[in-house]
């Protein structure tokens, strides 16, 4: 069985997604970036708490990525507010290679 089966969104290949890239997907209508930061994959819902734009593109400061709005950060190992005007975190979503390829999903 494929993760796409599984309920596993491809992402791109695995060789495709750099130290600090990120590629957005959909899962249905969530948008999730997934970012390569030092090698580790790491996937975050591609919205902002604090006024619902999108994150992907924000500087990316260490595992922090910056709204590129209002300067709200967010980790983006746990999706947890680092820094207001946001108040909500953000959800952070499983990531895993697999055939050659980066695959994500909503798992909520």
């Amino acid at each position: 069985m494929t993760p796409a089966v599984e309920g596993w969104v491809r992402v791109c290949a695995a060789g495709e997604l750099l130290p600090g890239e990120f590629r957005v997907v959909y899962d249905g209508d969530t948008p999730i970036a997934v970012y390569n930061i030092d090698g580790g994959l790491y996937a975050v819902e591609d919205v902002c708490t604090h006024d619902g734009g999108d994150l992907a593109g924000g500087e990316v400061l260490g595992f922090e990525v910056e709204c590129p709005r209002h300067g709200a950060r967010f980790d983006l190992r746990t999706g947890a507010v680092t820094r207001p005007p946001a108040y909500e975190p953000i959800a952070a979503f499983p990531v895993r290679q697999e055939q050659g390829a980066v695959w994500t999903r909503d798992d909520r």
